[in-house]
């Protein structure tokens, strides 16, 4: 069929004057790409060149026509665009294919991007208060246990406070919960900016925060820390049009003092914060003699 085709062009441009090479390279050149759609591949269409220029040779001895040095240019021109309509043809196919490939390739990056995003925000919402937006206790335990192997490997002391708000309860009492919960957002906000880079402010759930206190190089900083805290907390807090002041308990137990494990640390911080909010100090250090004197406390 392909050799019936180029040469049936052939034959009808050899009837015309010899000027229109262009004319039978165009003709050439769309009969190699219909005969590509038709299912002829490009490696049959340059296999077939030599098949064409033989058939032409024996057509020339059987007729007794020779062949003239234009017609063989003519010729020639002709499979050498036939080829080359297959070419582009294939090229064309291929750069479709490439394209199509590389349009799924972008769609599933994209889809990869999102769902490696939305993975990490989950990771996030499951290691952080979905109310104030701090750490919560499963994040702020992992870093109390890396902090507690730095503090061993350095010699570093470290610090964990517990801060409890006092007579918070009266506020979800008398104004609602959703204006409770602006309050503890506010107080977090605080919390926050009191918190140095190394530092980690926790939300213990309610009105209870945890707050790890990194190398803080001796007893004097972690009292100037706490007190700090104190006053940040006790301003008045603004929350449609009303004021809440809202004063915290705070207990401290320091590492390796007065614990060694992370649950040591934060239970001893918890016995002197309740030490703290019975006695209305505001701040208390654990100590044994508190530890004894404990007789269990109901949160507030």
């Amino acid at each position: 069929m392909f050799l019936d085709q180029l040469l049936g062009t052939l034959t009808a441009e050899q009837r015309a004057d010899t000027d229109s090479d262009i004319n039978v390279g165009a003709m050439a050149m769309l009969h190699g790409r219909d005969l590509h759609e038709q299912g002829f591949t490009l490696e049959q269409v340059i296999r077939d060149y030599g098949d064409v220029c033989q058939a032409v040779t024996i057509l020339a001895v059987e007729t007794g026509a020779p062949i003239l040095a234009a017609e063989f240019r003519i010729l020639n021109r002709c499979l050498d665009d036939a080829i080359a309509g297959a070419v582009t043809a294939y090229s064309e196919r291929n750069d479709a294919a490439l394209n199509e490939s590389q349009e799924a390739l972008a769609h599933a990056e994209a889809a990869l991007s999102a769902a490696q995003m939305e993975a990490h925000n989950a990771y996030v919402r499951a290691l952080h208060d979905s109310l104030t937006g701090l750490p919560n206790r499963e994040l702020f335990d992992d870093r109390l246990d890396h902090a507690i192997c730095l503090a061993k490997r350095h010699n570093w002391t470290l610090a964990v406070m517990f801060l409890d708000l006092d007579q918070f309860k009266n506020i979800n009492d008398a104004h609602g919960h959703a204006v409770g919960d602006l309050v503890l957002k506010v107080i977090a906000e605080r919390l926050q900016q009191q918190a140095r880079n190394a530092d980690t402010v926790c939300r213990n759930g309610g009105d209870e925060f945890l707050y790890l206190l990194m190398h803080p190089q001796g007893k004097e900083n972690i009292e100037r820390i706490a007190d700090s805290i104190l006053k940040g907390i006790a301003q008045p807090v603004d929350v449609d049009g009303l004021q809440f002041a809202v004063k915290p308990s705070i207990g401290a137990a320091v590492y390796p003092g007065d614990g060694t494990s992370g649950e040591q640390l934060i239970k001893n911080a918890d016995t002197a914060m309740y030490r703290a909010k019975k006695h209305a100090r505001g701040f208390v250090f654990f100590s044994p003699r508190i530890s004894r004197e404990a007789t269990g406390h109901t949160p507030s």
